[in-house]
């Protein structure tokens, strides 16, 4: 995971994360990791892949996402140390 980016799209509902996932890994050469139910109707999807592809996917996901429900949150963490590994199922 060192020399990969991690991404991530926080929406509220499923149906945005769903949106924000498909759009994501159809724009660019990532790969979705996971997601995790926070609580209070908010998902969080994780992605991986170099820091550009991952860039432009968790654009274009909460672009998506927008159109059919909330963004709350988007981030790429560009070589994450490794001890996040530990945080996200790999």
């Amino acid at each position: 995971m060192s020399k990969q980016a991690v991404g991530i799209i926080e929406t509220r509902g499923l149906v945005s994360l769903l949106e924000a996932s498909d759009a994501a890994l159809k724009a660019a050469d990532i790969t979705m990791l996971g997601w995790s139910k926070i609580g209070a109707g908010m998902v969080t999807g994780f992605y991986s892949g170099d820091v550009a592809a991952v860039k432009a996917g968790v654009d274009a996901g909460a672009e998506a996402a927008s159109q059919v429900g909330e963004v709350t949150a988007t981030q790429v963490i560009p070589r994450p140390h490794e001890d996040l590994a530990g945080l996200v199922e790999m």
